[in-house]
């Protein structure tokens, strides 16, 4: 490091700390911009939204917010290092 503090580029959000229809919004977005895969059956958005939701619920997955890019995403990677 240069003497500058290393600026920190994402923030976990925690889940309870969202409106319900915001954190369905950053669901929803999250499916149809990742193009997630479940599998080889056809599943509706909600099928989508609620197993995400379950994800989250279960500490499997979590929200994260981007200083960058000043927006949310959802990482479901947990064990993954987050800079």
């Amino acid at each position: 490091m240069s003497g500058k503090e290393s600026e920190v580029r994402f923030v976990e959000v925690p889940p309870a700390s969202l409106e319900p229809a915001t954190l369905t919004r950053i669901i929803e977005e999250f499916v149809l911009r990742e193009g997630t895969d479940y599998g080889p059956g056809e599943y509706s958005l909600e099928e989508k939204v609620s197993e995400v939701r379950r994800q989250i619920e279960k500490g499997k997955a979590r929200i994260l917010y981007d200083s960058q890019s000043e927006s949310c995403t959802i990482d479901m990677k947990i064990g993954r290092r987050v800079r």
